[in-house]
């Protein structure tokens, strides 16, 4: 009997992280209700704040830290895996472009700051990675499953407003998917705080 009942556990949990990696949605929910990680934010409503240990700078970034820019927040399950290498060299390669529209990427994940400083370096990577280690920040994000978090990600506005949240990433072509949404928000902006003035 207890092995049914893991085997149903097993086969749910598969389904919906595979509805999740194709960034299926059924009609009757919304991308800002849940995610397989938890609830997620809503969408044009502040994000969530945090403050978490880095290997850059002065060792803590807070979201506080970038206003006035865009900030895409990322969260990736671990340093060194497959996915999440792939994921973080395409944002690194597309970071002039980020750069350019006055935006920052920060990652995040359950990995220590240590492990992150290694990856960095390993992977030449110019932008900060956050050390999630007990999963807070992940969850606040519904971003975090058992012990790492979710590959989930988030652009934030220059007033630390969520814009956008990704669901079921594609670490291969993400960066592009980010970047294009990061140019059409960012058209939107501009054009109503034109209407505005």
């Amino acid at each position: 009997m207890i092995y049914r009942q893991n085997w149903t556990r097993i086969l749910i949990l598969a389904f919906f992280s595979l509805m999740t990696w194709l960034n299926f949605t059924p009609p009757d929910i919304t991308p800002t209700a849940i995610a397989l990680g938890g609830k997620l934010p809503p969408v044009n409503q502040l994000a969530p704040t945090f403050t978490l240990p880095t290997n850059t700078g002065d060792g803590k970034i807070s979201l506080a830290d970038f206003r006035g820019h865009w900030v895409v927040l990322y969260f990736y399950p671990k340093d060194f895996t497959s996915g999440c290498t792939i994921e973080a060299r395409r944002f690194q390669q597309d970071l002039p472009k980020y750069l350019e529209k006055n935006t920052r990427i920060v990652g995040v994940s359950a990995d220590s700051v240590d492990s992150h400083a290694k990856f960095c370096d390993s992977q030449g990577l110019k932008f900060p990675l956050l050390a999630d280690t007990d999963g807070a920040v992940s969850k606040a994000y519904g971003s975090w499953i058992g012990f790492f978090s979710m590959r989930h990600t988030f652009i934030i506005d220059p007033q630390g407003t969520l814009r956008e949240i990704f669901l079921g990433v594609n670490p291969n072509v993400h960066s592009q998917e980010v970047l294009a949404r990061l140019v059409e928000l960012q058209k939107t902006s501009l054009e109503l705080s034109l209407n505005e003035s």
